[in-house]
């Protein structure tokens, strides 16, 4: 328990995303224990099961998450989303996921997940924020390894739900856990997650430093842009620009070419544009 956070997380319910898997189970049976102790504010635990509808076993997966909530004395909920096969189907999974959770459900995160996402950030070009992947603010468990998950289902007597798609190599993610990260350990001779997982937390409080400077430039001004460092014109773009994800390195460099009066307006993509009068720089939708 002391390397998890859930001191950290504020409100007297703790809302738990358990899918079923070892990490979730785990989140919630932490959660539980983390309810009990004496003076920790939290009156209620709850799971909240998403069923994709991609597999028959669904319903019996949500079964056996139910039973885990009555005996570690949980709430339960189950949402249903109807998923349809095809491409990018993990990463329409969980957008789809946490879009139906909310931004307050805890997430059973490790720090196994956290090397893999950093090595995949890496694969996609990503930079500064790729190597601080996954924040803590709703993952108790980043200090955890799977391998103890497990061990926490085998002490409460549960029996782990297994996704087969956490095995199929048609999935990065899939080949980076079986492939990547032990070829990596094999080459260091050690184990590379704890190291990955450190330089993400080293990253992240670089990040945020980053981002406190950048919040002091206005991104609409295109004569503070010009003259703030590069670094921080950057950063301020993209807080600016961010829907539901941050906008591509190439169009925060077309954004800050209108603002060096290189061009008057650039498409910044989702059917937006930026443009330039004067000196001042406009969002139009």
């Amino acid at each position: 328990m002391d390397r998890c956070t859930f001191d950290d997380i504020e409100g007297p319910e703790l809302v738990c995303a358990v899918s079923g898997g070892a990490d979730s189970a785990a989140l919630l049976v932490l959660a539980c224990r983390s309810a009990q102790r004496s003076g920790s504010g939290i009156t209620a635990v709850s799971a909240v099961h998403v069923d994709h509808g991609l597999r028959e076993a669904g319903r019996a997966e949500a079964a056996r998450v139910e039973a885990l909530c009555l005996q570690l004395g949980a709430r339960f909920s189950v949402m249903h989303l109807d998923l349809a096969p095809g491409a990018n189907l993990q990463a329409r999974a969980r957008e789809a996921r946490h879009a139906a959770l909310g931004p307050d459900a805890l997430l059973g995160h490790t720090a196994d997940d956290q090397a893999e996402t950093v090595l995949l950030q890496l694969l996609r070009g990503g930079a500064l924020d790729a190597l601080a992947a996954m924040r803590a603010d709703r993952r108790p468990l980043l200090g955890l390894r799977r391998a103890e998950t497990e061990r926490v289902c085998e002490l409460v007597g549960y029996e782990p739900v297994r996704d087969p798609s956490n095995a199929d190599p048609r999935f990065w993610r899939s080949r980076v856990r079986h492939e990547v990260i032990p070829l990596l350990c094999d080459i260091a001779g050690r184990d590379v997650v704890p190291l990955l997982a450190r330089g993400s937390g080293l990253a992240a409080a670089d990040a945020d430093f980053l981002d406190v400077l950048a919040a002091d430039i206005d991104p609409t001004s295109a004569s503070e842009l010009r003259n703030a460092p590069v670094v921080l014109a950057r950063r301020a773009i993209r807080a600016w620009l961010r829907t539901d994800h941050p906008p591509d390195a190439s169009t925060v460099e077309r954004v800050l070419e209108v603002a060096r009066h290189t061009h008057r307006a650039t498409e910044v993509g989702g059917g937006r544009r930026v443009s330039r009068s004067a000196d001042r720089l406009r969002l139009e939708c």
